[in-house]
């Protein structure tokens, strides 16, 4: 028996610096996703957060001076003259607590609905006015907005922004590879986000109760947050093709989530990250679900339009990939029209011997 050649078709192994290529690429990868994800975290600490400092000017600024020294940089302090004035700013998510020396003993009135870190930094603030306190009197500590019973972490809240971006994003994909035309897959887009925030907004709050508020404007809220993330990433798609989509991801995804804020509070990033994942759809996205659940909606106008501009983005590079597409195959189209192989245009043209005359050729005159 003679031994079977090797088929044409049987692929060679890889070089071994294929392999060593690939091994490199993977390490960066995970490094990335490693880097994107905790470095927020470990990196996280108090810095400029917004409070209230509701009393004399006197005591607050001996408040102001205790606050330095225990964490220098650690809050930006505005001063009101009362106690209304400070709860005031804390509904309207100005600041995220206040220190109240305008009535009587001093409290701290904290918001746990901001932000569960801040608001157990400042009951351990809280802890050292007391024990600092000549008298040793302790410091009460006043939850102005409060988590619901069912969820008093505000765990569902911080792990329920992954999934969403991971639902923008599948829907993108599964749009641009099922679903032909511009007009088609934006719509597709806008019905997933509204039907996707029904049904997020009734889990986390019916559900699990990690919502509370309005049951349509948390519907709202998750509702453009959806719509912001997948008609950004088709946008890219339909003008950038695939690539459009990594880009995407990488934005959104691994960018975008870790630095939204939604685990701690933007303030508590390190640097610069804050600001700039609230710039994105997840952080603007966290920051309105707040609101509408916890504050009744305050304090949204910044995120929503943020959230605004990113679907407006999203849908005007929709229109323009459309529209380049369109052009690219009416000029194919054009081309295959007008033009004609030599054989076709034999085939084509009339011959003597296929077509032969029937009118004798007359001699001239």
């Amino acid at each position: 028996m003679t031994p079977r050649a090797p088929l044409a078709t049987d692929t060679p192994p890889s070089r071994w610096s294929t392999v060593a290529g690939v091994v490199v690429l993977l390490t960066a990868i995970t490094g990335m996703l490693l880097i994107a994800f905790a470095w927020p975290s470990v990196r996280s600490s108090v810095h400029d957060v917004p409070i209230a400092v509701a009393g004399p000017a006197s005591a607050a600024a001996q408040i102001r001076t205790a606050l330095d020294q225990r964490l220098p940089g650690g809050f930006e302090i505005t001063e009101v003259a009362d106690t209304d004035a400070a709860e005031q700013l804390i509904r309207d998510r100005q600041v995220y607590g206040a220190i109240d020396l305008s009535s009587g003993p001093p409290q701290v009135i904290v918001a746990s609905a901001a932000s569960t870190a801040v608001a157990q930094t400042l009951q351990t603030m809280a802890t050292g006015l007391g024990q600092a306190d000549k008298t040793g009197t302790p410091v009460a500590v006043r939850d102005l907005a409060a988590l619901p019973a069912d969820d008093p972490r505000g765990a569902g809240l911080a792990a329920g922004a992954l999934p969403l971006v991971m639902g923008g994003l599948l829907a993108a994909v599964l749009l641009t590879r099922l679903v032909h035309g511009t007009v088609r897959r934006v719509t597709g887009a806008l019905a997933f986000a509204t039907i996707g925030g029904l049904t997020v907004a009734a889990i986390l709050q019916f559900w699990l109760g990690s919502l509370s508020g309005s049951y349509p404007a948390n519907a709202g809220a998750l509702t453009l947050t959806i719509a912001a993330t997948s008609l950004t990433v088709l946008g890219l798609e339909s003008l950038l093709g695939y690539a459009g989509i990594g880009i995407g991801a990488v934005v959104i995804m691994l960018i975008g989530n870790p630095l939204s804020g939604t685990a701690t509070a933007p303030e508590m990033l390190p640097g610069w990250s804050g600001t700039l994942g609230q710039l994105l759809p997840p952080g603007a996205g966290g920051q309105v679900l707040r609101s509408t659940a916890f504050f009744d909606g305050r304090g949204t106008t910044h995120a929503v339009t943020i959230l605004i501009a990113w679907i407006a983005l999203g849908a005007v590079l929709c229109l323009v990939g459309g529209l380049r597409a369109r052009r690219a195959a009416n000029a194919a189209a054009g081309l295959r029209t007008t033009y004609t192989s030599p054989a076709d245009a034999t085939k084509t043209m009339p011959t003597s011997s296929s077509h032969p005359s029937t009118t004798p050729l007359r001699p001239p005159h």
